[in-house]
């Protein structure tokens, strides 16, 4: 999974990435475009529970559940027009699973504002009008294409141009191609076309280190973002550089000094994480302790086949336990005792913090 990280230039993407990465790999300089190529970096996520499975089953080690963060070059006003680096880095978020939006809402004078100002409406309305710019090009082309297939009697082009006529108005009143109301069959109709503004969006806003406690609301009222499945959160680039350095018990120590109970750079990995409609199941035992990514709804034999795809092929069974079962009695050996390890088929759906012993056939 990668998520792509995008903004005007001079917002905090670079210094977001950063701190995300845990590493100082990304350039963050006070002027525009200090990157051109995009920076990538595997990120882990953190889970608690992971530990405590590895406690009651005396693993060795613990491997997380991952993601892939790519920081892309600032976007500016008319990218989607110009030859060379505008396409660039539109091809760039092309290849992305997901869009994280960095908005800047701190005022410093010693932090140039590409724009001239700060104004987080504007910023987002300019990033998602050349991404919609982008869209509306590919699509034109489609529709021209599919226009040919038309006149030939081609039947399935007939059916697809109800959606692209809908997508376009859609795209050309400003908005992105992910809200507007679809069937499933329109939805496959406009897949391959690969849309920018059809990716999952989440805004992270840059905000003073006093403001990291913004509630959602505010949030949302600064953005202009109102719809409740664009995740916005809030965050302090600053802080999180402050921070690189730190243990994890020295960060959690710093930020409760501040007054925040949470993990901002987790919020934003996790959020990537179920953005996507992905989750992960566990596998334990005292060789280490692992988290599996599946998507929601993949059944045991799908999730069998993240590990090996002969796994999923020669499925039998799944011996199956809660996380907090096999935690609570001790163990595979007390949670069997009591009842709680359940024996699951092909038609079982994973879910998410089940643990997982596969049966396999020769």
């Amino acid at each position: 999974m990668q998520v792509g990280i995008v903004g005007l230039p001079n917002v905090g993407k670079s210094t977001l990435f950063n701190a995300l990465t845990k590493s100082y790999a990304a350039e963050a300089a006070n002027f525009p475009f200090c990157t051109i190529e995009p920076n990538t970096g595997i990120v882990n996520v953190n889970d608690e529970r992971l530990e405590q499975i590895r406690v009651v089953v005396n693993g060795a080690k613990i491997i997380p559940a991952t993601v892939e963060f790519v920081d892309i070059a600032g976007l500016v006003e008319w990218a989607s027009k110009w030859e060379g680096l505008g396409n660039k880095f539109l091809s760039h978020i092309r290849s992305v699973d997901a869009i994280l939006q960095v908005v800047r809402a701190f005022d410093d004078s010693n932090v140039h504002h590409v724009s001239g100002s700060v104004d987080p409406k504007r910023d987002i309305e300019i990033i998602n009008l050349e991404l919609i710019f982008a869209d509306l090009e590919t699509l034109d082309k489609r529709i021209a294409d599919n226009a040919k297939k038309v006149r030939a009697g081609d039947k399935e082009a007939k059916s697809r141009e109800d959606v692209y006529a809908r997508l376009k108005a859609h795209l050309e009143s400003g908005k992105i191609a992910s809200l507007m109301e679809m069937t499933d069959d329109e939805k496959k109709a406009i897949y391959d076309l690969h849309l920018l503004t059809n990716k999952p969006f989440i805004y992270a806003v840059n905000v003073t280190e006093d403001k990291v406690n913004t509630p959602e609301s505010e949030l949302r009222a600064i953005t202009g973002i109102t719809d409740p499945q664009i995740p916005v959160l809030p965050v302090s680039a600053k802080i999180e550089m402050d921070m690189l350095e730190f243990s994890d018990e020295d960060k959690k120590m710093f930020l409760a000094d501040m007054g925040i109970d949470f993990n901002p750079m987790d919020s934003i990995i996790k959020t990537c994480y179920n953005l996507l409609g992905l989750q992960y199941y566990f596998t334990a035992g005292e060789i280490e302790v692992r988290a599996w990514t599946i998507h929601k709804w993949d059944t045991a034999p799908e999730a069998a086949g993240v590990i090996h795809t002969d796994f999923q092929k020669k499925f039998i069974k799944a011996e199956t336990v809660n996380w907090k079962d096999l935690v609570e009695f001790g163990g595979w050996a007390g949670a069997r005792e009591k009842g709680k390890v359940r024996m699951e088929g092909k038609e079982y759906i994973v879910q998410d913090g089940d643990i997982m012993l596969f049966k396999f056939g020769a």
